[in-house]
């Protein structure tokens, strides 16, 4: 038997991973008033944790789930109230029916549940992942935000202090060309010198 076919069968009702008596029973190959009247005969053995009898309220919307999801019920839900088994409660089954059936589909039951409880064990822990996850980069855009709000502030500072380097650099600039002006200026008001003759040697002019 597939264990997808036994997972299918699982639902979660009042916070709890249960099989209902009518879908065990047609595993089981037997009768649900057969089953039923197993367990009541030793209904010391299923605790309220093993088993309940479902509400009629909580049986109405059993059945509206399985019609909305097989088209047709497979069992008249509303005619009784069905019994609700927990894993231990299955596991317990095996024992009241006497049947060989019962404790085969029994092995491939609780495999069924340990499957479900791993895969809601790795559903918590991927979840609690990508809660991590999300926290760590809601904390990275906050310090993001912070960064740029910083840089903005040093870029506003750096332009403002270059726009005023750049004004006082003009004022050096052109006082610098003022003075270069005027040298060049008094350069040109200074007499030319007649050429010298070199020092140390004797200059005879050709006669001619």
């Amino acid at each position: 038997m597939e264990l997808q076919i036994i997972q299918n069968k699982i639902y979660e009702i009042r916070g709890q991973k249960v099989m209902l008596d009518f879908d065990l029973a047609e595993l089981y190959a037997t009768e649900t008033r057969l089953l039923k009247r197993a367990v009541r005969r030793n209904i010391d053995r299923f605790p309220i944790d093993f088993m309940f009898e479902l509400s009629t309220e909580e049986a109405n919307s059993l059945l509206s789930s399985r019609v909305s999801q097989n088209g047709t019920p497979q069992e008249n839900c509303s005619a009784y109230k069905p019994f609700a088994f927990t894993e231990q409660g299955v596991a317990m089954l095996s024992s009241v029916l006497h049947s060989e059936v019962a404790i085969r589909v029994n092995i491939n039951i609780m495999r069924a549940f340990v499957s479900i409880r791993q895969y809601v064990l790795a559903s918590e822990a991927k979840n609690e992942e990508i809660e991590e996850l999300k926290q760590r980069i809601k904390e990275l855009e906050q310090q993001g935000f912070k960064a740029f709000l910083m840089i903005k502030q040093i870029c506003e500072e750096t332009l403002e202090a270059i726009n005023d380097l750049s004004e006082d650099t003009r004022k050096e600039l052109d006082g610098i060309y003022l003075a270069l002006s005027q040298l060049a200026d008094k350069q040109k008001q200074v007499p030319q010198h007649k050429k010298r003759k070199p020092i140390g040697f004797v200059h005879y002019d050709k006669e001619e």
